[in-house]
């Protein structure tokens, strides 16, 4: 397992994908994300809510970075790559390839033991599944949590949609997952209750044919299925209705991270929007990482807390890309023995433009750019040739691709 190079209680402002390149492999117990879904539409909070200001537009377009990225994809990853492909039309492929690439870097950070929890509803969730698939391993799926409730949309030309699907992933075999502490309340049936002889009430069952009897707990409750029905979505009036849209009630949250960590572990949400992730995972003494593009997070997560803790809470806010520690000593990335490998490794052609060159000619750059947070280790290196390399800049290589596709 990798050590966290980030302190507990830090929230960043800024794009994701950058952040979490500088988070060390293996350091995060559990993801929790709610991204956008697709849906083409722009939310933004209203005026004079707590959360005035933030906004998100949840519309794509398929432009030249965006196929860049898949054909680094298609590189690395083919069966990732004929997912995206499927997608209907350019507006799909282009939210499944921003998707891909954050999901790939979720998948690094998490432990073996951690587990993942992709919120989605039907705009895209069939697409998001293989796309876990994937990245994760069908073999990882554990759940397709079916999260109903009642406020919604209605409709005479269609049955009311009122659910979203939680995707339930785990990274290994070996995952943390405490059944017992998400127990529902045991319904009432048709069941005799009895009470024993120290208070405590059972619903008694006898069956028919062996004439064995039964004895459930009323108080213990019954196991969780994937299917929520007892968690409604905020209305309006509630107290912790903060205003921003698609917010997620904290008692969902609450469930999520009782089932799949336990205290102290590191809880990680990289779309954290209005903090309830963040706020779910304090109360319940988890550490916690929160990343969101919008500044207005950080103000939410602090005034949460204090509301419900009457302290800060020592609560950092970052909007610098880390730095990792968990690469051990590597040497520069222009080190000879790095020009050497990569040589071999490309059979002496540029990894831009594809045209072959003595060793002597071609020149070591980065895959992603450093100040995206793109590092020196060998797996992000290339080697390319001097007009590539110029072409390209202080940019990552999708921008290089797609310059060359122009031309």
């Amino acid at each position: 397992m990798g050590t966290m190079n980030i302190k507990s209680k830090t929230i960043f402002t800024g794009d994701n994908l950058p952040i979490m390149r500088g988070i060390n492999s293996e350091s995060i117990d559990l993801i929790y994300l709610d991204p956008p879904f697709n849906s083409k539409t722009n939310y933004a909070a209203p005026i004079g809510s707590k959360a005035a200001g933030a906004e998100f537009k949840d519309t794509w377009t398929l432009n030249d970075v965006d196929a860049a990225w898949l054909d680094l994809i298609e590189t690395k990853y083919p069966a990732l790559n004929r997912v995206i492909h499927a997608a209907m039309t350019n507006s799909d492929k282009s939210y499944l390839i921003y998707m891909a690439a954050r999901l790939l870097e979720m998948k690094r950070i998490l432990k073996d033991t951690g587990s993942i929890y992709l919120h989605c509803d039907t705009t895209m969730s069939h697409y998001l599944k293989l796309v876990m698939d994937a990245v994760f391993g069908k073999g990882n799926f554990r759940n397709e949590v079916v999260w109903c409730y009642q406020i919604g949309a209605r409709s005479k030309k269609q049955f009311g949609r009122k659910h979203d699907a939680i995707l339930f992933y785990s990274k290994s075999k070996n995952y943390v997952f405490d059944s017992d502490a998400v127990r529902i309340e045991r319904q009432k049936t048709h069941m005799k209750v009895e009470t024993d002889s120290e208070g405590r009430t059972w619903q008694v069952k006898k069956d028919a044919k062996s004439g064995k009897v039964y004895r459930y707990p009323t108080d213990l409750g019954v196991l969780c299925p994937d299917w929520w029905v007892g968690i409604q979505q905020l209305n309006r009036n509630q107290k912790e209705r903060t205003g921003y849209p698609t917010q997620k009630p904290l008692v969902l949250l609450d469930r999520i991270i009782k089932a799949s960590s336990n205290k102290a572990d590191v809880v990680f949400d990289p779309f954290c929007g209005c903090a309830t992730t963040l706020v779910a995972a304090d109360r319940l003494q988890r550490d916690w990482i929160g990343i969101d593009i919008s500044d207005k997070a950080a103000e939410l997560v602090v005034e949460r807390i204090k509301s419900e803790q009457g302290l800060f809470g020592n609560i950092i806010n970052r909007t610098d890309i880390p730095k990792r520690t968990d690469l051990g000593d590597i040497p520069r990335y222009n080190a000879p023995e790095n020009k050497t490998l990569l040589y071999g490794e490309q059979s002496g052609y540029c990894n831009g433009c594809g045209t072959h060159f003595e060793k002597q000619h071609l020149e070591i750059d980065h895959i992603i750019a450093e100040n995206v947070g793109g590092t020196d280790h060998i797996e992000n290196l290339q080697l390319l040739c001097s007009h590539c390399n110029r072409v390209k800049g202080e940019r990552g290589q999708e921008y290089l691709i797609s310059r060359l596709n122009k031309d």
